[in-house]
């Protein structure tokens, strides 16, 4: 596609009812960053795609799952799957075991992107390996909803390796994390299980977390930042 057809290309058209879900949506209050983890509500969110080329590949499902009071609160979960007018080939659902009848019987995606919207309402985001969440994320609400979505995210990919610089060349994926503090996850390349999971690990850092009287969200992202820092010297 030339640059002169993406300029041209028609922005979505918003029922009456979505753009007013929408608009109620942006008007929510931004989350307080500096409140302690004990007052907190986070969502740490997960996604599956058509594949891993963020210029192409498209949002095929979003699993998210709420951190609350420094809890994880299962009954605050969501799970969705975007209908697709064509499903991904065979390769990438046996990646994430989303089959073509589930994919092209899925959510309509602007209805499944204001659930999602609803659903997180203000709350920081957390993820492992953001850049790819929020690359997906934030490309489909732009071709699906024409807003441009900017939210705070803290990526635990770079927050595990600062609190345990030790384990940091050992340590790269997810699953190294997790197996390091014996979490079990029900059904990897799941969203909600991939969320649930990262949910975990979240709260097994905790306690190195509080050691280092890292206690809210905005110091999470400093922590972040900083690790980023070192990464790109390293």
């Amino acid at each position: 596609m030339s640059w002169l057809s993406r300029f041209f290309t028609a922005h979505p058209e918003l029922t009456p009812e979505q753009a007013q879900r929408l608009a109620a949506w942006q008007a929510l209050p931004a989350a307080d960053l500096r409140q302690s983890f004990s007052l907190s509500r986070y969502v740490v969110v997960d996604v599956e795609t058509s594949g891993l080329n963020l210029a192409k590949d498209h949002l095929i499902a979003i699993g998210a799952v709420a951190v609350q009071g420094g809890k994880i609160n299962l009954a605050d979960s969501l799970e969705i799957v975007l209908q697709q007018r064509h499903a991904s080939n065979k390769d990438n659902i046996l990646i994430h075991g989303i089959g073509g009848t589930a994919q092209e019987e899925g959510v309509q995606p602007v209805e499944a992107l204001l659930l999602f919207l609803e659903y997180l309402g203000k709350s920081p985001l957390i993820a492992f390996h953001v850049e790819f969440d929020e690359t997906m994320v934030r490309r489909a609400l732009k071709s699906k909803i024409g807003m441009d979505f900017k939210h705070p995210w803290v990526d635990l990919a770079y927050i595990a390796p600062a609190l345990y610089p030790d384990l940091a060349r050992q340590f790269r994926a997810l699953d190294d994390w997790t197996n390091y503090f014996g979490i079990r996850n029900y059904a990897r390349h799941n969203a909600l299980a991939d969320a649930l999971s990262t949910a975990q690990l979240f709260l097994a850092l905790s306690e190195r977390m509080a050691e280092k009287s890292i206690e809210r969200y905005k110091e999470l992202q400093e922590l972040d930042k900083a690790q980023r820092w070192v990464d790109r010297i390293g």
